[in-house]
């Protein structure tokens, strides 16, 4: 079995940090797709929920809002930057508890749990039939997985559009496989559901379409791809100068400019949700 070793090294540096500073706008961008887990997985008052991957806590607060006081909703991630934010906007939630662990090895509560919720927060996993095996051991019999994975790459113009800026400018950095561990290893459905069937689960991927957002402005969501995302993995490897960065970030905003709305910066996407039971 692979670790996470990389995985939790990556998110506990500026990588992490940079989320936590955009994490209103991220939250903003991605409310739709947590709005859609949250309607398949119909949380009722009482139940207990794990969040895996839960970052910041977007998802976290949203469960235990469903949930209520006799409820449970239990966060975990492998982030200690991210989950100490976290920490912060769940604070005066008692139904509410974090732990900062690798979900793929952790030892969860056996059979405690009535759901697992996720928003892009399982695709990073070394060894994911090992992971989800290790998640439905934390499942009741009759609980359910509801997660929202990256669909196909060029159907998600938020990741691509200012991906295609920054190699125009700087160059095209060496290829990544992209059903290693990342924001695509779960956008082949097939792939996915031979993957957690090997783990012993039923499972429904189901592609959905949206509108990331909105955000108030093209300057703040280019600003924003500048930190998060994959311009920032491209101007890293090339050492791009300010004046690189200037532009990109301009060209990036040239880019969104298509999705600008009288609401708000509204980028199509092509998200998975994939739905499994024991």
């Amino acid at each position: 079995m692979s670790d996470n070793s990389e995985q939790a090294a990556f998110w506990a540096s500026e990588a992490g940090r940079n989320w936590v500073r955009h994490q209103r706008g991220l939250d903003m961008i991605m409310a739709p797709v947590l709005d859609v887990v949250l309607e398949h997985a119909a949380l009722q008052s009482g139940e207990t929920v794990l969040d895996i991957g839960c970052g910041t806590g977007a998802a976290t607060l949203r469960a235990a809002q469903a949930v209520g006081a006799q409820g449970a909703v239990h966060g975990y991630d492998i982030s200690p930057v991210l989950l100490e934010l976290a920490a912060k906007r769940t604070a005066d939630l008692p139904q509410v508890t974090l732990t900062q662990a690798d979900a793929q090895t952790h030892i969860f509560a056996a059979g405690a749990a009535d759901a697992l919720i996720s928003r892009f927060g399982v695709m990073f996993f070394a060894d994911t039939t090992a992971a989800f095996a290790n998640l439905a051991r934390a499942l009741r019999p009759s609980g359910r997985m509801v997660m929202a994975a990256w669909g196909p790459a060029h159907l998600n113009p938020w990741f691509m559009d200012p991906a295609r800026v920054a190699r125009d400018r700087l160059g095209t950095p060496p290829k990544v496989d992209r059903p290693l561990p990342g924001p695509f290893a779960f956008e082949d459905a097939d792939r996915v559901t031979r993957l957690l069937g090997a783990a012993g689960l039923d499972v429904t991927v189901t592609p959905v379409d949206l509108h990331l957002g909105p955000l108030d402005t093209v300057d703040a969501l280019a600003e924003q791809s500048c930190h998060i995302g994959p311009a920032v993995g491209i101007m890293r490897e090339f050492n791009a100068t300010d004046a690189d960065r200037t532009a990109i970030r301009d060209g990036i905003a040239q880019a969104f400019s298509a999705y600008d709305t009288d609401t708000g910066v509204r980028v199509p996407a092509r998200i998975n949700l994939i739905t499994a039971r024991l």
